[in-house]
């Protein structure tokens, strides 16, 4: 079986970025300002240095969303995968390993020290997707489990 196709998105591709993450908050019940809202940001975004996004399949079914920031402790900025979604159809088909397969690659090309993902507590197949591909929820040093706090302002 061939791997699906994984690309960079561009500017241009912010409607289809857009549209992913709009059917992922609506499949999940989330709260979402609407593709067109998410595609005049994503714009903007994904025209800078600090944001990227990574298509899969062709046409694309899913969709990662990084943002990229530095961090004193390392000496190469720091990836956070602020969203991840694959439409239910295409689920099963490698879709979703072949796009954090080429995020860890992209990552390393490009001098990113650690890419950092969160995950709810309550999602353990998302848990255990992320770990299969070399994630891990513990401290490595200490075992501690990690946790994610915030604050919306």
């Amino acid at each position: 079986m061939t791997e699906p196709p994984v690309r960079r998105a561009t500017v241009d591709d912010a409607e289809t970025v857009a549209a992913l993450l709009h059917d992922f908050n609506e499949e999940f019940d989330t709260d979402t300002p609407g593709p067109a809202v998410l595609a005049e940001r994503l714009r903007s975004l994904l025209a800078g240095t600090g944001m990227f996004a990574l298509l899969g399949g062709a046409p694309a079914v899913g969709v990662a969303l990084v943002s990229l920031r530095p961090n004193v402790w390392y000496p190469g900025p720091v990836a956070l995968l602020d969203e991840m979604y694959v439409a239910p159809s295409a689920r099963g088909g490698g879709i979703g390993g072949a796009i954090i397969e080429h995020l860890v690659e992209d990552c390393r090309r490009d001098g990113v020290s650690a890419i950092e993902i969160n995950v709810d507590q309550a999602d353990v197949d998302a848990q255990r997707f992320y770990e299969r591909h070399g994630f891990s929820g513990v401290d490595p040093d200490t075992g501690e489990r990690a946790y994610y706090f915030s604050q919306e302002l």
